[in-house]
């Protein structure tokens, strides 16, 4: 199913899946000057298909490699749309990502590697249309946030997510994290649009408050470690008890991981 909403000439594409509600996730793509961000997740195939025929975008980008990002990108090169993305994502998406546990399966559908010709969109192409694809690593290795600097806005990806998001990926990077928002919001975006929460009117408050606590959190979690405490005990102490998202992820994206990541285990 896909939803939409209008800001201006902006289209949110707010995009969800049976067992991506049954889950508690949506993930949304945003249509601006003619450009498609990102692509939905596999499961939604039939619905993105559906939507780029109606509203023929000229070009995609795609922010990083996750399948909810990246899940149709074999979708768009079918069609020979020009894509702008990371050369890192591309070999990601080339190989395939390893290890995807079974809650994303299930959640978003299974990326196969991708083995579609694939038309590259380069950064003058996608600059003449008035949009730039900003390095915000932390997330992921790969991840970028799309910047149209005319009208200062900025489509984060999932570089925001919130400001106390206290579970981590074993491959995230909260202290870059950190940098990738401090440098986001040194560009001053007037509004900033979200994969996952939509728009956001406050982004130089709302970036500088993620990074606060990411800091403060990181700060925090080094301090018990140095005295002492066991892994586990941190996360408690610091982050609280675990959500059922641990459970359902068999600990890959746990508070525990978010321990794990910022003490380098």
């Amino acid at each position: 199913m896909i939803a939409t909403e209008r800001y201006g000439d902006v289209v949110r594409l707010h995009m969800s899946h049976w067992r991506s509600r049954v889950s508690g996730y949506s993930v949304s793509a945003y249509l601006v000057r003619g450009v498609l961000i990102d692509t939905g997740f596999p499961a939604a195939r039939t619905a993105v298909a559906r939507m780029l025929d109606e509203l023929r975008p000229d070009a995609v980008v795609i922010t990083h490699h996750h399948e909810d990002h990246a899940g149709n990108a074999a979708l768009v090169a079918s069609r020979a749309l020009p894509v702008a993305l990371p050369d890192e994502t591309l070999a990601i998406l080339r190989a395939g990502e390893p290890g995807i546990g079974l809650y994303r399966r299930v959640t978003w559908g299974v990326i196969r590697p991708l083995t579609t010709p694939l038309v590259r969109l380069d950064d003058a192409a996608l600059r003449a249309a008035g949009l730039e694809l900003v390095a915000t690593p932390g997330h992921s290795t790969d991840h970028h946030s799309v910047w149209d600097a005319e009208r200062r806005v900025l489509y984060a990806g999932d570089l925001w997510l919130g400001t106390k998001v206290r579970i981590a990926r074993p491959n995230e990077d909260p202290r870059r994290h950190a940098e990738s928002l401090r440098q986001a919001a040194a560009l001053s975006p007037l509004v900033m649009f979200d994969a996952h929460r939509g728009r956001v009117d406050d982004p130089v408050g709302a970036l500088h408050a993620k990074a606060d606590w990411i800091e403060e959190t990181v700060a925090e979690i080094e301090r018990l470690a140095a005295a002492g405490m066991p892994h586990a005990r941190i996360a408690r102490e610091v982050l609280g008890p675990e959500d059922p998202v641990a459970i359902a992820s068999r600990g890959d994206l746990s508070k525990r991981n978010f321990v794990r990541v910022v003490l380098g285990g």
